[in-house]
Parts: C-alpha cells; sequence; structure tokens
C-alpha cells in the first residue's frame, strides 16, 4: 500500500463556512492534534445525542418543539460525522491494486 498524501479536512469550518484544510507532512503537529480532539468530541457528542434521540422517540408524549430540536441537533451531529468519515477516509493508505484487480488474478477452481 501507498500513502495517500491529501490535504486533511479539518473538523471544522472556515468564517466563511467553508471547508478547512491542514496540509502536515506528519500526525503528530499541534494542528492534527487538535483535529483529533476536535473529532473525538464530535464522536462522542453524536453518541450521547444518538442515546437521547432514542429516548425521545421512545416517549409518546414528546413535544412537537422538542423534536424539532432533535432534529437540527441530530442533523449537525450528522454533519460533523460525515466529515469526520470524509477525512479519515481521505487518510486512508492506497491500496497497490483494486479490489477489482485483484479478482482478475483469481483461478476459477471449479472444472471446466
Amino acid at each position: 500500500m501507498t500513502p495517500h498524501n491529501e490535504l486533511r479536512l479539518l473538523p471544522w469550518s472556515g468564517p466563511d463556512g467553508k471547508p478547512c484544510f491542514l496540509s502536515a507532512g506528519t500526525s503528530d503537529g499541534y494542528l492534527s492534534r487538535l483535529a483529533d480532539r476536535s473529532e473525538a468530541a464530535q464522536l462522542a457528542l453524536g453518541t450521547e445525542l444518538l442515546k437521547h434521540a432514542l429516548d425521545l422517540l421512545a416517549d409518546e408524549e414528546a413535544e412537537p418543539d422538542e423534536l424539532r430540536t432533535l432534529a437540527t441537533d441530530l442533523t449537525r451531529a450528522l454533519r460533523d460525522a460525515v466529515r469526520v468519515a470524509t477525512s479519515r477516509g481521505h487518510r486512508l493508505p492506497i491500496p497497490a491494486h483494486s479490489p477489482h484487480e485483484a479478482a482478475d488474478h483469481i483461478e476459477d477452481p471449479s472444472p471446466a
């Protein structure tokens, strides 16, 4: 596998709402560690929000305003989780061969 040398998508947006990226040779710099901690906090918050959502949705007496607030909070948490997943996916090593190329080299063991 070869390393994937791309800019790192950071877990926050710039002042104009556009994505922020980090160009760093290593993952142990200050901003990389800050981004790691921010991602962990965002995912932990999403986990807690999911637990709250399950409880609130099970409550048949939940008010529409509570559900609307929940939907807004879940949307933000999902946006954060997608950004974390995208960032981490871009940093995965690129396989030397694609899965399709590897499958082309496998011989069929069944008799002809």
